[in-house]
């Protein structure tokens, strides 16, 4: 199978699993969507979940969440993991946020990246699933999905962010990042997975991911 046809053949086969993306964090608005992809780092999008109602029960705007100290944010955020760093990070984004932009999130990836906790991933996400900026946002499980699936040499996830943008097309984009991890999490965790349940792997993966599964 060419790369152009296993494209094709993941973008079909996604679409029929997976019609609808609701976006896994809870959110209302561009700040709290922001606010929840970076407690998202190395933590579940299940626990986010459960944090974030509490969060921003207190606060979830800027001018709000500036009336917390660093110390309170931590406490709530805390089963997130990291949580000093990450509070620290909520508390100053929130302060430039006002101080430089009236209180509203940017919609600019040189915007959001200037601020404290914000990587690329996370400005992708936020202009995507806030803005509709077309992104393609990679995560471990579309970094290790597409190494899988021979798309990208997987050497990180700046490539296979490249290689996804090359290979897909840009109206995919927003869409197929949330299928493929969506993908990953049901039928190819990165633990132990089953030959029977990842059939996309199993049909169009390199030999390396294909001998790997049981």
């Amino acid at each position: 199978m060419t790369k152009k046809e296993k494209v094709q053949y993941i973008i079909d086969e996604l679409e029929k699993l997976y019609p609808e993306t609701p976006i896994p964090l809870d959110h209302t608005d561009a700040y709290t969507l922001l606010i929840a992809v970076l407690l998202s780092a190395q933590c579940t999008d299940k626990r986010v979940n459960e944090i974030t109602p509490i969060l921003f029960k207190r606060a979830n705007n800027p001018f709000d969440m500036i009336k917390l100290d660093v110390e309170e944010i931590r406490e709530i955020i805390r089963p997130c993991g990291l949580s000093p760093r990450k509070s620290k990070a909520i508390y100053v984004l929130s302060e430039m946020l006002i101080d430089k932009y009236d209180g509203e999130v940017p919609a600019s990836f040189e915007a959001l990246e200037e601020l404290p906790g914000v990587g690329h991933k996370t400005a992708s996400v936020v202009m995507s699933q806030a803005f509709g900026y077309p992104a393609f946002p990679v995560d471990t499980h579309i970094h290790r999905l597409l190494t899988r699936w021979g798309i990208t040499n997987g050497k990180n996830v700046e490539q296979t962010e490249k290689d996804a943008k090359r290979l897909f097309p840009e109206e995919t984009w927003n869409k197929l990042h949330l299928q493929i991890i969506f993908y990953g999490r049901e039928y190819s965790p990165a633990r132990s997975p089953k030959m029977e349940k990842d059939f996309i792997t199993r049909t169009i993966g390199t030999k390396k991911a294909i001998a790997e599964l049981k």
